[in-house]
């Protein structure tokens, strides 16, 4: 694939924002992802917010929750578009991660986001 996968973070509140933000601090890739919000729309603008983060390229949507408007909307995208893959329940490391592999496929970079995800995710017992 000679085009890099851009990442779209959808999330309920400033949570999208955040974590793009604080990808952008950790790694200084500041054009790789892409927030948007279900404040304050519903579920059309929603869609059409995604559909203009994604534009016409190739991408990995990355969802807060396993249900609810972001991942509906995204569901329904995912529907017509071919090079989009959703990965929910995004986390910080799974998006650090993706950020420094974006020549994979859509489908390629969202199961090496899953599994870095899963990788950081552990209970702490010192």
């Amino acid at each position: 694939m000679s085009e890099q996968l851009r990442g779209v973070v959808v999330s309920h509140g400033a949570l999208a924002s955040a974590l793009v933000d604080a990808v952008g601090r950790i790694t200084g890739e500041t054009d790789a992802l892409v927030p948007v919000s279900n404040e304050d729309c519903g579920r059309e603008l929603l869609l059409e917010q995604l559909a203009t983060a994604v534009g016409a390229q190739p991408a990995v949507v990355f969802v807060d929750l396993p249900s609810g408007s972001c991942l509906q909307a995204s569901a329904a995208y995912l529907r017509t578009h071919d090079e989009v893959a959703v990965v929910v329940g995004v986390n910080l490391a799974m998006l650090i991660d993706f950020v420094y592999h974006r020549e994979a496929s859509p489908a390629d970079a969202a199961q090496r986001a899953i599994a870095t995800g899963d990788r950081a995710m552990r209970v702490w017992a010192p």
